[in-house]
């Protein structure tokens, strides 16, 4: 699709959201599911798939009993054909007698007698419109709009017995887009673009009502969170404007395993529960599915807690809307390029930066000089770039000096948090050193400190350091924007952090906070970059543990990322800098803002799995994890493996029984490949095409 008709279908959308800045969530019809209730007022519910054989009976049951038992509220079980599908009797009687009441659904692609006779055993079917109706072949071809409207009742025929059958049953049904599986149809049309997944879905839901059958949610997913969050986003604006409100199901498809798996998953859903999207969630790992649970747990109840802020306050006056991107296309935030020393810089087109924050008291900081020295000689990737340091009495400006002395060969740039205790006769006195290592001052300021900003910005342009000023956008909008303004924006880049007390009586979300504060950048300083801290003060609710700062730092980060907005980031509640950095690097990764190891694209396993997908992934990690910017998929079975090629360098999919396709980009280049040679031709296909590299 040309950029024209892009342009023309974008300015006819309705808003996807209520607003962009506070979690209101968007209103979707009520399905029942089996004794479940999806959309309307319910609880965002937690799903998961078993990986299991489906005709192994017992080992299914054993598995969803598992799931149930760890919270799973609706379980997915795959039939890839009509033996599988009448599995599903017995194994919904099972769990019956052992009153597990939680809803099955079934997972269809291909074949629709599959789905008819599921339908006579489940609460609900899936169907992935790419795959049920059409074969994906990859070919070109035009098609004129006879040829299209004849494609759509060719589709209408086949879909239609499966509507009218759940119809009769009472049975729901999830119209589930997959960006790897997009039919020819589609991809000719709409390109292979988050347009094209809404269209997909759309067309199957218009068939849908054609019966007046309305038990439908709907999901768009795609292993790319950025692709995945502007189909969600479109998909609402759409149904706004057809008068529709189905609820949605939201995941990022192949994600992984590991924490790079949670992290892309926390970018792609928190965005959207931020946006109000969302009514039922799962978390794709490709690991044992129970471990999925817990996670999606987690950013389902922080979901709920904002939109239960939100619903307790109806002062429409807190609706700031920020138009100040385009959300259904990602477009990088312009900003001016400044410099931190000879090699590194923030903003234009430099990849956002990393700041870690030092825990240690400045007192001790040769404990602090042997712990990122010992760091930086041992990390191969993933090495300190920006140190954050608070500052909190005059004195600590003098331990600096001594830190700043013993690491400028070592660190590019450092950052000083100045407490309230610190004004500008103390950093005149202090004679901070001029370096070719950027000094980056910050100091949180409010209303009444508009004239000691202004001194501040001017003192650092005399000394050649950078002004990071940091206030609420209101206080920016009011007074400060104004007065500083005028002063240009060399030399100045812009934060902000919530206020505790402002978050009890108003249920902004982090990520919505950044978003006011751009629109008011747009405003007073259109050129700053933007520097999004992870902190305490920018949390929903962190608990003391790794994994949920981890899911905080990923939503707000990658949001931001997501929608554009970000040159500088800094990881301030992790205590452990040999895990602050790597999280700082991997959710610049999932977010695809920086690459700086190899991406894997790896689905999480099901009955249609034809090899271990949990072992084989960690072999394939192994060999070929240090390959920057190169991207690798790891498909269990042929049901999304060739779409999930036109995202990825390599793939390995699973083609029969111990036999592995390996494909360059969505092309396969060798069928039936021994499971015990396969990983082996991957590595000599990397080579072949000249994208490997020996590991160091």
């Amino acid at each position: 699709m040309d950029n024209t008709a892009q342009e023309k279908i974008q300015t006819q959308l309705q808003p996807y959201c209520i607003s962009r800045n506070y979690a209101q969530r968007i209103p979707t019809r009520e399905v029942r599911i089996g004794n479940t209730a999806i959309g309307g007022e319910n609880p965002i519910r937690i799903q998961s798939m078993t990986t299991t054989p489906t005709q192994d009976i017992q080992a299914t049951v054993k598995q969803s009993l598992a799931l149930a038992e760890a919270g799973c509220e609706i379980i997915r079980i795959t039939a890839p054909n009509k033996k599988a599908a009448q599995a599903l009797g017995p194994i919904a009687q099972a769990l019956k007698e052992a009153k597990c009441h939680v809803p099955l659904v079934a997972d269809i692609h291909f074949l629709p007698s599959a789905a008819m006779e599921a339908a006579n055993h489940v609460d609900k079917v899936r169907i992935n419109p790419g795959n049920y109706a059409d074969n994906k072949k990859f070919a070109i071809k035009e098609y004129t709009d006879s040829a299209y409207a004849q494609e759509l009742e060719r589709l209408h025929e086949t879909f239609t017995p499966i509507v009218l059958r759940c119809k009769e049953l009472g049975r729901a049904m999830r119209i589930g887009t997959n960006h790897g599986s997009l039919s020819d149809r589609i991809m000719n049309r709409y390109g292979d673009t988050p347009l094209g997944m809404v269209e997909s879905a759309l067309e199957f839901i218009r068939i849908a009502e054609s019966h007046n059958y309305q038990d439908i949610c709907l999901s768009l997913k795609a292993s790319n969170p950025k692709v995945m969050i502007e189909a969600y986003r479109l998909a609402v604006s759409k149904m706004h404007t057809h008068g529709m409100n189905y609820p949605l199901h939201l995941g990022v498809t192949e994600a992984g395993d590991g924490e790079d798996a949670r992290i892309k998953s926390a970018i792609g859903i928190g965005t959207l529960l931020n946006d109000g999207i969302g009514d039922t969630i799962r978390v794709s790992l490709t690991e044992d599915p129970i471990h999925e649970i817990p996670v999606a747990q987690a950013l389902a109840q922080k979901a709920m807690k904002l939109w239960d802020k939100n619903s307790h306050n109806p002062d429409t006056n807190l609706q700031v809307n920020n138009e100040c991107i385009d959300p259904y296309s990602y477009t990088r935030n312009p900003s001016q390029a400044i410099e931190l020393n000879a090699s590194t810089a923030i903003g234009a087109t430099h990849p956002p930066r990393i700041v870690i924050k030092a825990h240690h008291p400045l007192e001790d900081y040769q404990s602090l000089i042997q712990s990122i020295c010992k760091h930086q000689v041992q990390a191969k990737e993933n090495k300190l770039e920006g140190l954050l340091l608070d500052i909190t009495t005059p004195a600590d400006l003098q331990h600096f000096i001594q830190l700043h002395e013993a690491l400028q060969s070592v660190i590019p740039f450092f950052v000083l948090d100045l407490s309230s205790q610190i004004d500008l006769e103390h950093l005149e006195n202090a004679q901070l050193s001029t370096t070719p290592n950027a000094l980056i001052l910050t100091q949180k300021l409010d209303t009444t400190d508009t004239h000691y900003a202004t001194q501040l910005l001017q003192f650092c342009r005399n000394h050649q350091h950078i002004f990071a000023l940091n206030a609420h956008p209101q206080d920016i909008e009011d007074s400060i924007g104004p007065i500083l303004s005028k002063m240009g924006t060399d030399n100045l880049i812009l934060t902000t952090q919530l206020d505790p007390e402002q978050t009890k009586t108003q249920p902004i979300h982090p990520a919505g906070h950044y978003r006011h504060l751009l629109q008011v950048a747009k405003k007073y300083f259109p050129k700053s970059p933007i520097w999004i801290r992870n902190s305490h003060l920018n949390s929903i609710a962190p608990e003391d543990y790794f994994s949920d700062r981890l899911l905080e730092s990923s939503i707000l980060t990658g949001n931001l990322l997501c929608d554009g907005i970000g040159d500088l980031i800094s990881i301030e509640d992790e205590p452990n800098l040999e895990q602050a950095i790597p999280l700082a690097y991997n959710i610049l990764q999932g977010a695809r803002a920086r690459i700086t190891k190899t991406e894997f694209v790896a689905c999480p396993s099901c009955g249609r799995t034809l090899f271990d997908l949990q072992s084989v992934t960690q072999r394939i990690r192994a060999k070929t994890d240090h390959l920057k910017g190169v991207t690798i998929a790891i498909m269990g079975c042929i049901v999304n493996g060739p779409g999930e090629m036109a995202d990825a360098d390599f793939g390995y999919v699973g083609g029969a029984p111990d036999k592995i396709n390996l494909y360059i980009g969505k092309t396969c280049v060798e069928y039936n490949v021994p499971a015990n040679q396969a990983l082996d031709r991957l590595i000599h296909l990397i080579k072949q095409e000249g994208k490997w590299v020996e590991p160091v």
